[in-house]
C-alpha cells in the first residue's frame, strides 16, 4: 500500500558509511519498500579506511558489493559516493552533490544523523545533508537538475548521545516484523559486523567462524533498536496503540529536523513513514 494513502513516497537516507543508514533504519527500509515506496541508501563516502587489515581500493570495492548486496535484502537502491573514509568535509561541491541525489530521488523524506557524534564523518554528513536543506528549491543552485517545489520533509536518524541536546523521538516504526530482513543486510556487511567493528571494540575474539552462529551473533546489533522501543513506550503508543506498543520488541525511532519542510500533522507522517495507517485500539483493533 504506497505511502499509506495510494501514492508511493521517494525516501533517501544518507550515512557516512556504507553500513550506516542499514544500521539506523533498515528495518524501516524493508517496510517502505514492501509497501511499494522507492528508497535511496547513499553512503557519502566509500568506506576504504574502515578495517583492520584492507584498505584503499581494495577494500572500497569490496563495501560498495557488500553495500549492493545489504541493498538487495532490504529491497533499496544503493549509492556509495566515491568520497575517502575518515576524510569527509561539508564542503560546497559535495553539498551540491547530495542536492542532486534528493532532486534526483524527487525525495518527499530525507534521513539524516545528527550533528552530535563521535565520528568526523558522521558530524560532516550531517552538516553537509542539513545544508542541502531549502537549497533543494532554489532553481538557480546546480541548476541541471531540476529543482524541487517544496522542501521535503527532514528526519534525523537515532543515536545516543545527550550533550548538547539528546535524541527526541517523533516517530516510532516498529520493525519487530522485519528484524530479520534488518539482521540480513547487516549480514551481507561483513567487513564491518564481523570484523572491523568487533576488532575496533576488542572482541574479535566473540565473533563465531559458522555462518548460522554469526547470524545468532549479530542480533548484538539489534540492542539499541530493543532499547529504542523501550525508551519511546509512549511515542510507540501514538502510532500504534497500547497493545501494538507492548508487543513491539524492536523499533527505529526518528525526530524531525526544523531545517526542512513541517510535516501537515499526524496523517501525513503516516503517509511518509511506515506507520499503521490508523491507530490500534486499546483492545488490539484498528
Amino acid at each position: 500500500m504506497w505511502g499509506a494513502m495510494g501514492v508511493p513516497v521517494s525516501v533517501v537516507a544518507f550515512g557516512a558509511h556504507p553500513d550506516d543508514d542499514d544500521l539506523r533504519a533498515g528495518g524501516s527500509a524493508a517496510l517502505w519498500a514492501g509497501r511499494g515506496d522507492r528508497v535511496l541508501f547513499v553512503s557519502l563516502t566509500n568506506g576504504d579506511a574502515g578495517h583492520q587489515r584492507l584498505g584503499g581500493a581494495e577494500l572500497a570495492r569490496r563495501r560498495r558489493r557488500e553495500a549492493e548486496e545489504a541493498g538487495r535484502e532490504l529491497g533499496v537502491r544503493y549509492h556509495v559516493c566515491d568520497h575517502a573514509d575518515g576524510r569527509l568535509e561539508p564542503t560546497l561541491a559535495l553539498r551540491e552533490e547530495v542536492i542532486g541525489l534528493i532532486r534526483s530521488a524527487r525525495a518527499d523524506l530525507v534521513l539524516l544523523p545528527r550533528p552530535w557524534d563521535y565520528h568526523p564523518d558522521h558530524r560532516a554528513a550531517s552538516q553537509v545533508v542539513a545544508d542541502a536543506a531549502y537549497m533543494v528549491t532554489v532553481p538557480n543552485l546546480v541548476p541541471f537538475v531540476p529543482h524541487l517545489a517544496r522542501n521535503p520533509v527532514f528526519a534525523y536518524v537515532r543515536d545516543g548521545f545527550t550533550r548538547p541536546c539528546p535524541f527526541r523521538a517523533d516517530v516510532a516504526v516498529d520493525i519487530t516484523p522485519v528484524t530479520d530482513r534488518k539482521l540480513a543486510a547487516l549480514h551481507r556487511h561483513s567487513s564491518q559486523v564481523y570484523e572491523w567493528l568487533p576488532h575496533n571494540a576488542g572482541r574479535a575474539d566473540e565473533v563465531p567462524a559458522g555462518e548460522a552462529e554469526r547470524l545468532v551473533y549479530l542480533r548484538r546489533y539489534l540492542e539499541g533498536d530493543a532499547r529504542a522501543a523501550r525508551e519511546a513506550r509512549e511515542v510507540l503508543e501514538r502510532w500504534y496503540g497500547p497493545a501494538g506498543a507492548a508487543a513491539c520488541g524492536w523499533a527505529e525511532t526518528f525526530e524531525i529536523c526544523e531545517l526542512g519542510r513541517t510535516p501537515a500533522g499526524d496523517a501525513e507522517l503516516r503517509r511518509l513513514f511506515p506507520l499503521p495507517a490508523e491507530t490500534a485500539r486499546p483492545g488490539g483493533d484498528a
